[in-house]
């Protein structure tokens, strides 16, 4: 039997705000009543903590309420006929929600919660809340398992690895403007088809075997996925 061909995606928050979840990147820096440097970054965990815990606890709530949209299932179809690995810079769930197997989450997963000493242990949070007070086994105060602005983002390397690997490249809604997760696709090899799909100006520059789809993800990913899977 001949080994699948293997499909690299990444998405960004264009596929969630098709679901009805808000981006950072459409609300200038706010989002909802919040600061993002104010709930999003080290400082503001060390600064007030409930405050952060309150914010991921609201987002965490509106993503359980949220479902999968039509980009999300047909990316799970094209496990049918292809080997396929999502890397998305989305915190939500709606890509295993819709079926998808292989999600490597760059910038964490809200639905998990991590020790503040201790980046290797990680919980599933039951319910929709950490509250302060949650401890993890070495004693300290639980925090949503998501990458702050002004950390590293420590699965840069699986990325870099997989987009390497690559027989087709699709990039769904994101400007690749945004470093380091911007400069994935140029791992990708130059001679593999590549696709872009998103309604917004983005970053093409350089980009070889590059098609661009300018329609949202929601009507853009269900065709494409079609013509994978019929050609």
């Amino acid at each position: 039997m001949a080994e699948k061909k293997k499909i690299i995606v990444f998405t960004g928050a264009g596929i969630s705000a098709e679901s009805g979840l808000k981006t950072f990147r459409d609300s200038d820096g706010l989002w909802e009543e919040y600061n993002v440097m104010e709930v999003a970054t080290p400082e503001a965990w060390n600064k007030n903590r409930e405050l952060v815990l309150e914010f991921y606890n609201k987002r965490r709530k509106q993503i359980i309420d949220t479902n999968p949209n039509a980009a999300h299932y047909a990316l799970a179809e094209l496990e049918k006929k292809f080997d396929v690995h999502i890397i998305t810079q989305n915190i939500d769930n709606l890509h295993e929600r819709a079926g998808s197997k292989k999600v490597l989450h760059l910038h964490g997963e809200i639905t998990k919660a991590r020790s503040s000493v201790d980046p290797a242990l990680i919980y599933a949070i039951k319910g929709s809340e950490i509250k302060l007070g949650q401890k993890c086994a070495k004693g300290s105060q639980l925090r949503p398992h998501i990458v702050w602005f002004g950390e590293t983002v420590p699965l840069m390397e699986d990325a870099y690895l997989l987009a390497s690997k690559a027989d087709y490249f699709i990039i769904i809604g994101t400007s690749l403007f945004v470093y380091p997760a911007a400069g994935l696709v140029d791992y990708a090899p130059h001679n593999c088809p590549k696709y872009l799909i998103d309604p917004n100006d983005t970053r093409t520059d350089g980009i070889k075997n590059l098609t661009v789809i300018k329609d949202t993800a929601g009507n853009g990913v269900p065709l494409l996925v079609k013509k994978l899977l019929n050609d």
